[in-house]
């Protein structure tokens, strides 16, 4: 199986890391590290499968932010990818949540190479691993903004 960490140099997995953690006070590194290995799984499935409809857990979404936040990584990332893998930021609704999109994601993390950290793709309702993300995607993106997370829409780089 692949490691999502190769997707970066060691410098970028810390540095992205760090900010998780320093998002999250009270957080464990080892947690932070957690969260970004399975953010990058998650943006390389993203582009293996650009219209399943993909979408990140509460959780995964938190290292999907801080990976963004470093926006030369996420550029070349996206670049070694072959896919700018967009994010449309929406306000939290657990109404919105589609519980097969967590299954349809970890199914695709598992397709692109990479074992799935089950923990950590739990139902928005779940908070044993608290984090700042509050984000729900929806799907269909938004009406009007032309793409969504899952690159349904034009690729914009």
């Amino acid at each position: 199986m692949a490691t999502a960490r190769s997707l970066i140099t060691p410098e970028e997995f810390i540095g992205v890391a760090s900010t998780v953690q320093r998002n999250n006070p009270g957080m464990a590194l080892d947690t932070a590290e957690e969260i970004t290995a399975e953010a990058l799984k998650f943006v390389a499935a993203c582009a293996a499968s650009p219209t399943s409809g993909l979408k990140p857990s509460r959780t995964v979404d938190e290292g999907w932010h801080a990976l963004i936040l470093h926006t030369v990584v996420y550029a070349r990332l996206c670049k070694r990818l072959g896919l700018f893998v967009h994010h449309v930021p929406e306000p939290p609704d657990v109404t919105r949540h589609d519980p097969g999109a967590l299954a349809r994601t970890m199914d695709a993390i598992t397709a692109a190479g990479y074992e799935v950290n089950a923990s950590l793709w739990k139902p928005p309702t779940d908070r044993s691993i608290p984090v700042a993300a509050d984000c729900e995607h929806s799907e269909p993106a938004p009406a009007g903004c032309g793409f969504d997370c899952s690159n349904t829409g034009p690729n914009v780089a």
